[in-house]
């Protein structure tokens, strides 16, 4: 039902929620951004409500959007992934996504190249695993080469040797390269790039340990 704007009372339960009084009674609840181009004694039709109840669910899934993209990035599709359980209409779906693009805060390869450099520095590993998990996300093939382009596997599986390399150091040889084979074939290392990293390996803990007992 139509009315006149008679009241527009800030919700102090919910901030930056206004609810708007139509010719003396509650009537609804807008976003404050919405509510801001409105006067008392403005007269709203019922088809102006209807689509500023429209235009709010488009903010409020927006916001919430937001401060998931400010937890860590999100992918579209994990994005549509969170509306859908939210059981948002899909027009209401299409237009946050529009204004994240333009926003710039959602961006497939953006999100595709920023998890590669994590990964890289924080949990090498290689990049048929990478790709795995960015189709998981769904990110686009297109994106997922962009993001590996250039990606160094021998560098990759180097560094993830090494963090795993000083807890095995104490191991004897055949212990330590089976274990430290098998890490790195879990992060989807070949057998071609896992050898040669665990026998220079070796070979470094050998050589320091030779040069400790030489300077006893």
């Amino acid at each position: 039902m139509g009315g006149t704007i008679t009241l527009l009372k800030v919700k102090s339960e919910q901030r930056g929620r206004v609810l708007v009084y139509l010719d003396g009674e509650p009537a609804f609840s807008l976003a404050g951004l919405l509510a801001a181009r409105f006067r008392l004694g403005q007269s709203l039709s019922d088809g102006e409500i209807e689509s500023l109840k429209r235009q709010d669910e488009v903010e409020v899934a927006c916001q919430r959007a937001m401060r998931l993209i400010r937890n860590r990035p999100r992918a579209e599709r994990e994005l549509r992934q969170k509306f859908e359980r939210d059981q948002l209409p899909p027009e209401t779906q299409e237009a946050v996504i529009g204004r994240l693009r333009v926003a710039g805060l959602v961006d497939d390869e953006g999100f595709a190249q920023a998890w590669v450099e994590n990964r890289s520095a924080f949990r090498p590993r290689a990049a048929r695993m990478l790709r795995y998990e960015l189709r998981q996300k769904g990110i686009p093939a297109v994106a997922i080469d962009l993001a590996l382009q250039g990606y160094d596997e021998d560098q990759a599986a180097g560094a993830a040797a090494c963090k795993a390399a000083r807890r095995l150091s104490q191991l004897a040889e055949d212990d330590f390269k089976r274990r430290l084979s098998q890490y790195l074939a879990r992060r989807g290392f070949e057998h071609a790039t896992i050898s040669p990293v665990v026998e220079r390996l070796w070979r470094e803990i050998t050589d320091n340990g030779n040069e400790s007992e030489g300077n006893l």
